[in-house]
């Protein structure tokens, strides 16, 4: 029983220098819940082989996200998906975005070039440190469409054949 009062008082103890660490505006950047990439991502910004990306949403408004010089472009979506999570989830509580949605009409454009392979690395397309993304509008095409659109199941078209 001791040991485990001694364990809280530890985690106790943890957790509030963890909360005073985080409050200091030094560390502004840095995630209320931070992971190990998170920290790890932020070191490797402070080293120079990560850059800061601005990313303008369509209301106008915009924030940064933190990625590795090498990052490929569904790196830097994820970096955005949980950026925007986190930003919903303090400021309104848990709120559900569809990023299936989201990527599906919209994409990632940087000095008017669209972002549109998922495996190519961002450095090809000119994006580098300090640069700008925006959403905009995606429109397929049947060429360029992923998926084909399921075609619906006709119950009766075998029916009316008569031998």
């Amino acid at each position: 029983m001791e040991e485990y009062n001694k364990s809280n008082m530890k985690k106790a103890r943890l957790n509030s220098l963890l909360t005073t660490l985080l409050d200091d505006p030094i560390l502004s950047d840095v995630p209320k819940n931070p992971t190990l990439a998170d920290v790890d991502t932020l070191i490797n910004f402070e080293l120079g082989s990560a850059m800061r990306i601005s990313v303008l949403k369509l209301d106008g408004s915009t924030f940064d996200v933190t990625v590795m010089n090498s990052a490929t472009v569904k790196d830097l979506k994820l970096a955005i998906k949980k950026k925007v999570n986190d930003m919903e989830q303090s400021s309104m509580g848990h709120r559900h975005i569809s990023w299936k949605h989201v990527w599906a009409n919209y994409c990632l454009s940087c000095l008017n070039i669209k972002l549109l392979d998922d495996n190519e690395a961002l450095q090809n397309f000119g994006v580098r440190n300090h640069s700008q993304v925006e959403f905009v509008h995606y429109v397929t095409t049947k060429e360029s469409e992923r998926h084909s659109k399921r075609r619906k199941h006709r119950f009766f078209h075998g029916l009316n054949k008569r031998s």
